[in-house]
Order: C-alpha cells, then structure tokens, then sequence
C-alpha cells in the first residue's frame, strides 16, 4: 500500500519517530488508524444510544405517557424544574 501525506502530515509522522515513542512511520501511521477507528466506534455508540432514547421517548408518545403544556404554564414548569434540580443538587452536596 503506498500513501501520500502532505508536506504537514509528513513532518509531523517524522516528529513523531524523532521523539522516540514510535520506531517507525509505519507505527505512527497505525496509531492513528486505530485511533480513527476508535473514534468512529465511540461516535456509532453515541449515535446508537440517542436513537434509543428517541424511540424511548416516541414510543412514550404513541402510548399517551406525556403532559401537554400551554405557553402560560411555562413559568411554573420552569419553577418546578428548578426546584427539582436544587433539590438534586442539594442532595448531592449532603445539605
């Protein structure tokens, strides 16, 4: 397999072996490889998990488990909600 790097990809392949942490380009070029994949791995997990929550919360939907609010209940929604996370919060902290 023969690739092509451009001049900054290149300099930094070759920084990298000068270092002493990798004995050739050949490791480098794998390291970064593996570490692609590992991230594309962790972003497929990621994408997997929000679409489970999404059909979590469609599903929740389709079976009438919600609460509609009307643009007057906003602010005490918005009351409610923080006064849920203080009291988290609070719980956390051991007060």
């Amino acid at each position: 397999m023969n690739i092509s790097l451009t001049p900054e990809l290149d300099s930094y392949v070759h920084e990298k072996v000068q270092t002493g942490m990798y004995h050739s380009a050949s490791e480098v070029i794998r390291e970064g490889l593996r570490l692609l994949k590992e991230q594309d791995q962790l972003r497929q997990a990621r994408l997997d998990q929000l679409r489970s929550d999404v059909k979590v919360g469609t599903d929740q939907v389709d079976r009438g488990e919600y609460t509609e609010y009307s643009t007057s209940d906003f602010s005490s929604l918005a009351s409610e909600i923080k006064a849920k996370g203080r009291s988290l919060r609070a719980k956390q902290k051991g007060e």
